[in-house]
């Protein structure tokens, strides 16, 4: 949390990169990575997040049939193109791709430095009932620190559940950083809701990195987004590729944080309660009052 006694620290402009990609598509992902960090860096943003998977693509089928040519992992190719990029204009990306482990495969969010190289790897914690079916899910948490700020890290469903968020903001964190991929219908609604109720609830930003166009046979619903720590859209990218990109202000924070005083006002966690239980009424016998009003 933002104390009074810490350096200022300059604004970050961030950018959520909503890219449309091709499923399994590697090279050619990269690509579209390499054009939306030049085309952010021009904007001056010094961080760019990018959707979930968004180097190999959130294509279902491809990934339940061949995971292996989803694969990314630090030094091959796609993510020596990404951090050319990266270097060339002194911008830090987060991007995703299927990662190898010993028990598994993870759905991994690699973090590229302004010098090209990997500087941290988040493995997606929770995984949908489709997911678990071909990943495993990571088992701790991921925050980085750039000029100052600490960026938590979250992968699509982690938004789903509030503890996610709030344990990195209890952390230190002062945004959440999402690479999502929500389609159209039901998924569009669940992420109007959780995004900015996150940065409301924590009192921190928030930036979510969604698809646009369609591939796996999914559409997706775009609406990328950078939220306040009051929870209100500061940028948002519509539904065609595009950028969304917004200032995170150290002052701004603090003032929030002071005025709504969640992560420091939160009561102890309470023993879980037994129901007290309410007898229903017997349906064979009538209340005065009842029969009064007959």
């Amino acid at each position: 949390m933002t104390g009074d006694d810490e350096p200022v620290r300059e604004p970050l402009r961030v950018a959520a990169a909503q890219i449309e990609a091709v499923g399994g598509d590697l090279a050619g992902n990269a690509a579209a990575h390499v054009a939306a960090v030049a085309e952010a860096a021009a904007l001056g943003a010094r961080v760019v997040v990018f959707p979930e998977l968004s180097l190999c693509g959130y294509d279902y089928p491809l990934l339940a049939a061949d995971v292996a040519r989803c694969e990314v992992e630090v030094g091959d190719a796609v993510l020596r193109t990404v951090g050319g990029a990266c270097r060339a204009h002194r911008v830090t990306a987060v991007v995703g791709g299927c990662a190898r482990r010993a028990d598994g495969w993870a759905i991994a969010a690699f973090v590229v430095g302004p010098d090209g190289a990997v500087a941290a790897t988040y493995h997606k914690r929770h995984l949908d009932a489709d997911e678990r079916a071909v990943f495993v899910a990571g088992h701790t948490d991921t925050m980085v620190q750039l000029g100052g700020w600490r960026l938590g890290l979250g992968v699509c469903y982690d938004a789903s559940f509030p503890e996610h968020a709030r344990g990195l903001a209890l952390a230190g964190a002062d945004a959440y950083l999402v690479s999502g991929a929500f389609t159209v219908g039901d998924s569009d609604h669940r992420r109007g809701v959780y995004f900015p109720a996150r940065a409301l609830e924590n009192t921190s930003y928030v930036l979510f990195a969604n698809y646009a166009g369609a591939h796996g046979g999914w559409r997706f619903a775009g609406h990328s987004a950078v939220y306040g720590p009051d929870g209100r859209a500061l940028a948002a990218a519509g539904t065609a590729a595009g950028l969304a990109v917004a200032d995170l202000d150290v002052a701004v924070l603090r003032r929030q944080r002071d005025s709504q005083r969640m992560l420091r006002d939160r009561a102890a966690p309470a023993p879980a309660p037994s129901p007290v239980v309410i007898a229903p009424p017997d349906p064979g016998q009538r209340s005065d009052q009842h029969e009064e009003h007959r």
